[in-house]
């Protein structure tokens, strides 16, 4: 197969997974409005924990699945379960295309995140894209004109916990196993939320039960496709098409749950992923001066499974 084909396959795969992520998305937003996130977040993972845990126990490449790392493996994990439950709450409260126009400030994060962390090298020019970006969230959130609410804060706090999760992962991505990368923190997803349930459980009918295990199901396949399409094609290639999201974020909301994205949301999302575009761009630049490149490396801001390693 040519390479122009093969690039092809591997941006198909990349925006049928992001397609796939956000009607995942759009599932957590209806099911917010009954139930917790924590019930949620409960029940998704036990249901995405069953066809994970196959995959790996049938991989005969696994082998042990104590980490190299334990107390990094174990931040990493409390990080990546944070995040998932602030983007959960976000999503039941915010317009979906709001929420996405804050995570998408995941690669400006990684930039910064990456000097103390990696040791990354970070040139002018990615600074002002950083600056460029902070303004793209400043227009979004608008403090002063509009209230900053729980929900602007759980959706920024999603985006920096998983930024240092998947700066985390570059750190001991070479020395840890997928396995252990993948199973420690649907582990204690699954730990803490099992805790909560007794304060925040409402049974569920039989409909909103599927929901649930469809959001988990949902977040299995998107990872897998993401994984094939970083295999198909350049990081640089496959890295951008993240923001496709947001074109299913604004359909989603206006179809299902009537929303319209305000004019400084669209012109904050756009800043955003403009600076976020230039990162991946010159990151993937064959005569970069960068050693690291650490959002290519980290791929995709999504860590509802742990998988944050596509490729690996």
């Amino acid at each position: 197969m040519s390479a122009q084909n093969t690039t092809l396959r591997g941006l198909g795969y990349a925006f049928l997974g992001f397609a796939v992520f956000a009607s995942h998305d759009a599932l957590i937003k209806v099911l917010g409005g009954t139930y917790s996130v924590l019930q949620i977040i409960f029940f998704a993972t036990l249901f995405s924990f069953v066809p994970m845990a196959v995959t790996i126990l049938t991989d005969r490449t696994t082998g042990n699945f104590l980490p190299h790392h334990p107390w990094l493996v174990l931040l990493r994990s409390g990080l990546m379960v944070t995040a998932m439950s602030c983007a959960f709450y976000a999503f039941s409260v915010m317009p979906l295309a709001e929420v996405y126009s804050l995570l998408f400030s995941f690669p400006l994060i990684v930039t910064v995140l990456s000097i103390p962390i990696l040791g990354e090298v970070v040139r002018a020019q990615r600074w002002a894209a950083v600056g460029v970006g902070l303004i793209g969230v400043l227009i979004v959130l608008r403090p002063g004109a509009t209230d900053i609410t729980l929900g602007h804060l759980a959706a920024l706090t999603a985006a920096f916990c998983s930024a240092f999760a998947s700066v985390l992962v570059r750190k001991i991505g070479n020395e840890e196993r997928s396995a252990v990368l993948i199973l420690y923190p649907m582990l204690l997803a699954i730990a803490v939320m099992s805790l909560a349930q007794p304060a925040v459980y409402q049974p569920p009918s039989l409909l909103h039960l599927a929901m649930m295990a469809l959001v988990g199901v949902f977040s299995v396949i998107a990872q897998h496709l993401i994984i094939l399409a970083y295999r198909a094609a350049p990081a640089g290639v496959i890295a951008p098409s993240q923001y496709s999201q947001i074109i299913w974020a604004t359909l989603f909301g206006m179809i299902f749950f009537g929303e319209r994205p305000g004019g400084w949301v669209a012109v904050g999302a756009s800043i955003i992923i403009a600076s976020g575009v230039y990162v991946v761009w010159r990151e993937s630049r064959a005569n970069t001066t960068s050693v690291n490149t650490p959002v290519l490396r980290v791929r995709s801001p999504r860590s509802d499974t742990g998988a944050t390693r596509p490729g690996s």
